[in-house]
């Protein structure tokens, strides 16, 4: 059924319990998963980092937490015994959900795990939501895992 699952993390909450979700299918289905994690960088026309220290700050504590989201994904995997991969991939001003919708298409996936924090209201219109624009491009099977499942809605 569910043999190639990719599950896109960040270093949050949502992210690890989408990462165990995955686990938990890909055991059960004799799968792989794939982690997957988009590091965010905004578009520019010409390079001008060299002299904004600021910019290479942010880029770098973005990267760091790239790493020990998916250093703490192969440590889940090793842990299970699952069969999983992990990737980081830059979004260059590309939407994140869009650089998730190409490489699942890409790497012919049968599963997309996305956690989401579950935010309603005008903290979801004000901050928006990765899974959101996700699920509105998604041609394949989704599933999103809440931060806290507990959380009323």
């Amino acid at each position: 059924m569910y043999k190639q699952i990719l599950v896109a993390i960040d270093g949050s909450r949502s992210g690890r319990r989408a990462l165990d979700e995955a686990v938990k299918i890909a055991t059960a289905t004799g799968g792989t998963v794939q982690a997957l994690c988009v590091v965010q960088h905004p578009a520019r026309l010409v390079e001008i980092s060299t002299g904004f220290a600021e910019e290479q700050t942010r880029q770098s504590a973005e990267a760091d937490v790239a790493t020990m989201a998916l250093e703490e994904a192969k440590t889940v995997f090793s842990q299970t015994g699952i069969q999983g991969t992990i990737r980081a991939a830059d979004s260059n001003g590309e939407e994140i959900a869009a650089v998730i919708h190409r490489i699942a298409a890409e790497d012919e996936v049968d599963l997309v795990v996305l956690g989401t924090r579950g935010l309603s209201g005008v903290k979801r219109l004000l901050i928006g939501s990765v899974a959101e624009s996700y699920l509105r491009m998604a041609d394949r099977p989704v599933m999103l895992v809440r931060e806290n499942a507990d959380k009323a809605v």
